[in-house]
């Protein structure tokens, strides 16, 4: 050793730093503002171009019409790398990005996530059976007539 005592004046100011380690399981740590975690999908902003799914460099989107107007995406987790091309590619802003990142699963089918479209009727279509009638109420039992 060179300088013994330069090792003992840094051990000995390290004692009295901040660790620049947080404890993670026991305090949640805080993301980013543009952290790519956790992919989300809207199917009512969905206009069924498929760009996100060109764009995905490991076929982890996968995009299916299932109506008029209707899309539905299955986004597999195990296979995405959390690029975000998918998102930046979107012109209706159908995807985006959470910051959860606690993803690790045993089985990896709970990796696959389907977003279903929703089945509303639209305002085109009205319903032709019309208002649904009130429900009957039973008699009750001690009043008979």
């Amino acid at each position: 050793m060179k300088m013994p005592g330069r090792m003992i004046w840094t051990l000995l100011m390290s004692l009295f730093k901040k660790p620049a380690t947080v404890l993670y399981p026991a305090v949640k740590v805080e993301m980013p503002d543009k952290f790519r975690g956790k992919l989300v999908f809207d199917a009512n902003k969905c206009i069924g171009c498929k760009l996100c799914m060109k764009d995905c460099p490991t076929s982890a989107i996968t995009i299916k019409k299932v109506g008029d107007k209707q899309f539905e995406c299955v986004i597999d987790l195990a296979r995405c790398v959390y690029c975000a091309q998918c998102v930046d590619s979107c012109p209706k802003d159908a995807l985006r990005s959470t910051a959860e990142f606690e993803l690790a699963s045993l089985d990896r089918d709970k990796l696959t996530m389907v977003f279903n479209a929703k089945e509303t009727p639209t305002p085109a279509e009205p319903s032709k059976e019309g208002p649904s009638p009130a429900p009957k109420s039973e008699p009750e039992a001690g009043n008979k007539t």
